[in-house]
């Protein structure tokens, strides 16, 4: 069950959930708002989770009804 980085994520940009992601499936862009999952490399260890700052990070089972369309947007970024 892949995570996925939702809305408070937006414009912050901390990047400590992509220093300890041991299987490198966060990245994001220059003129990206935020960071995003590889839904297809995320192996579920939970480490970026634990770090993120703003509290955006959630599993598919526990992603809040609100931010349900951050997981078609992290599986899009990587699409491009």
């Amino acid at each position: 069950m892949p995570y996925v980085i939702t809305q408070p994520c937006i414009d912050v940009k901390d990047g400590a959930c992509m220093d300890v992601c041991p299987v490198d499936c966060i990245a994001t862009a220059p003129d990206a708002p935020m960071y995003y999952i590889d839904p297809d490399r995320c192996i579920d260890c939970n480490a970026c989770r634990h770090v993120c700052p703003v509290d955006a990070i959630f599993s598919l089972w526990e992603l809040p009804p609100d931010q349900l369309e951050f997981e078609r947007i992290n599986a899009d970024f990587f699409k491009r």
